[in-house]
């Protein structure tokens, strides 16, 4: 289920090495082993030596091997031990040693990039326990410069394949949804129907139209009283004629989705009709906006204005604006006090919320492309799920 190499985005980053003099990148995170390499690891031990001009080099570990060889775009797969009987050191130890082998191999003596300030990482595919790597690691590479704000400016125009990617990540979202839907009654809990969500996303995505070789879905749900801005999903019972809030993330091969959507059993209160009403007129607006020159800070100025005069100062307190790609939380992001334009090929979650003191509220959240003619909205799931019922 391999994807043919992305050499739209290949060149487009060897082409920021030229312009900052980086003989090589070395790259540890999972998402930027992804970006470059296709291959999303299990573990996080993983490095990707990644040179301005050549074949990248994809150190695994062995266990993985035969499977990194399958979906790589590269050829150069070096395998090193995940437990060495003689070694009691972390495999991250071993891969970087192999990273400086190749290196040294190849004459990459000049500047290399390493990500000595990624803030955030995608996750591999073991989920419940990233690997960070540690001062020591970073310490080892010689004349290492700091690569992580050219490959964040590389990652946030997106390719044709990238979107296809993020389609098909946002499509398992709708379907899952689209299931939860037919089941969702009051007195459920919320537990129980975040994991009929997940676990349809992990169901029916592994294998999806022949491309997804792995699917998992994140979840947290909150229903009526209990949505708040960010807090973890519960064991509350389902709402009858009250928003029941799904904030969903779905990653497929490595990218991501990161939508916020709504189900109601019944019919919406009066005063969630209202709320809904002018949350979408504020949402509209936004996305209007999002246009190819516009700037970042002028978004989120616009949407927390407008809440502000819908009488709601100093919300949300989450951001209103980022990218979307191989994280589901990535650069840009809008702010107010911020810099930065929005550019044709980003991916951008446009994501306004209001909530009510005491508990209960209403966020609006899906991705959008930017295109020449505005912006395409990538899941098909209704904003205003009134019309969904």
């Amino acid at each position: 289920m391999g994807w043919p190499r992305d050499d739209t985005k290949l060149a487009r980053v060897q082409a920021l090495m030229a312009e900052e003099d980086l003989d090589a990148l070395v790259v540890r995170a999972p998402d930027n082993v992804l970006y470059l390499t296709n291959y999303w690891c299990m573990k996080g031990y993983d490095v990707a030596v990644f040179p301005r001009e050549g074949e990248p080099t994809l150190c695994v570990i062995e266990p993985q091997a035969e499977e990194a060889a399958g979906v790589a775009w590269t050829s150069d797969i070096r395998p090193f031990a995940s437990y060495h009987p003689e070694d009691p050191r972390p495999p991250g130890a071993r891969s970087a040693e192999l990273a400086l082998d190749v290196l040294r191999e190849r004459g990459l003596t000049g500047r290399i990039g390493l990500e000595l300030s990624q803030g955030t990482q995608g996750v591999d595919r073991m989920v419940g326990e990233p690997t960070v790597f540690t001062q020591g690691y970073f310490e080892m590479f010689p004349n290492a410069v700091d690569a992580s704000r050219l490959l964040a400016g590389a990652r946030m125009i997106k390719t044709g394949q990238e979107i296809e990617r993020m389609r098909l990540a946002n499509e398992l979202a709708a379907l899952a949804l689209e299931h939860v839907q037919e089941r969702l009654a009051a007195g459920m809990t919320e537990s129980e129907v975040g994991a009929m969500w997940e676990g349809h996303v992990h169901a029916h995505g592994v294998g999806f139209e022949g491309k997804i070789e792995m699917a998992r879905g994140f979840a947290l749900v909150w229903s009526g009283t209990n949505i708040r801005t960010f807090t973890a999903t519960g064991n509350g019972s389902i709402q009858q004629d009250e928003p029941t809030l799904f904030e969903i993330w779905v990653c497929a091969d490595g990218y991501w989705c990161d939508l916020t959507k709504n189900l109601c059993p019944g019919t919406l209160t009066p005063e969630y009709d209202a709320l809904l009403d002018t949350l979408l007129t504020i949402y509209d607006e936004a996305v209007d906006y999002a246009v190819d020159g516009a700037e970042l800070a002028g978004l989120d100025r616009l949407v927390r204005d407008r809440i502000r005069e819908a009488g709601y100062p100093g919300q949300p307190s989450h951001p209103v604006c980022h990218a979307v790609g191989a994280r589901a939380h990535e650069p840009p992001y809008a702010h107010q006090a911020g810099e930065g334009t929005i550019r044709e090929g980003m991916v951008l979650a446009i994501e306004p919320g209001i909530y009510w003191p005491g508990g209960g509220g209403l966020r609006l959240e899906d991705n959008f492309l930017i295109t020449a003619a505005g912006s395409e909205k990538l899941c098909r799931v209704p904003d205003d799920f009134r019309r969904s019922r």
